[in-house]
């Protein structure tokens, strides 16, 4: 019964986060209107089409430049989920190639591993992105590359462990008393038994960085305007929340929805991998 209840909430959890994003790909065809230049100033703040002086032509309503709610929700959707999902790959492949070597090749790789990874998590993520911003400016190239170098720690701490488990496995011990080379074992026999439970900090690390990219994009660190993504649709709708609500309820609630789906069905696949063990 148990079993049943954890597929029936990955599965939930998959469709919803499926749902979210085949509205994100093809907002095009959802609807019309432009999210950064379709400025209207005559149809600013139109309320839902639900209240009343709302419109079906704007089922989410309008911000304080007339721009359509809704198309904005779903291309700021493309922002924050593409930056998250690069970002999130990225740190890693990065992180299980450094955990791989750390914790096979052990010596004076894995102590400089430690000691990298014990200062990284200890230096302040915001003042480096702060400095970063300063000096380059804000772009998604750049937010992509600070949230990767924000990710790779943990993926490489947990790879290192499993590795160093798996290192003392009788059939590791057997290609190493054939002479198989460090690469070939650590490719064949290490990395894909390592993959299932990076899999599921990949799934979770997906929602963290949403929420960090958010948060971000809404101190004005993050996708500047008027490219929307959900962060900086809150931190524009902020000063209108008593007249206006639905220009930050709109995206906070795509935002927490999605990142609710996402961990979701990490945790989903995390009970799943358990009980398979």
């Amino acid at each position: 019964m148990a079993g049943a209840r954890r597929y029936f909430r990955a599965a939930l959890s998959a469709s919803g986060l499926l749902v979210i994003i085949l509205m994100i790909v093809f907002a095009d065809h959802l609807s019309n209107h432009d999210p950064t230049a379709g400025m209207n100033l005559r149809s600013r703040f139109v309320p839902p089409a639900l209240m009343e002086g709302g419109s079906w032509e704007h089922p989410m309503g309008t911000d304080n430049l007339g721009r359509d709610i809704f198309v904005r929700v779903l291309y700021g959707g493309r922002v924050s989920l593409r930056v998250a999902l690069i970002a999130s790959t990225l740190s890693s492949v990065l992180g299980i190639a450094v955990g791989l070597m750390s914790g096979y090749l052990r010596g004076w790789i894995d102590r400089l591993m430690l000691r990298l990874t014990d200062m990284w998590v200890s230096f302040p993520f915001l003042v480096l992105a702060l400095a970063v911003i300063a000096a380059v400016g804000s772009t998604p190239t750049v937010l992509i590359t600070l949230l990767t170098l924000a990710g790779w720690v943990y993926p490489a701490r947990v790879t290192r462990a499993q590795t160093l488990r798996l290192r003392e496995l009788d059939y590791v011990r057997a290609s190493v008393a054939i002479g198989a080379a460090p690469l070939a074992i650590m490719w064949r026999h290490i990395l894909p038994n390592v993959l299932p439970v990076n899999l599921v900090l990949w799934t979770l690390s997906v929602g963290t960085l949403v929420v960090i990219e958010g948060s971000l994009s809404f101190i004005g660190l993050g996708v500047s305007p008027p490219t929307p993504s959900w962060g900086n649709m809150l931190a524009d709708g902020r000063i209108y929340m008593q007249d206006a609500w639905w220009l930050s309820v709109f995206p906070g609630a795509a935002l927490m929805l999605t990142v609710l789906c996402i961990n979701a069905l990490g945790d989903a696949l995390q009970k799943l991998g358990e009980n398979g063990r």
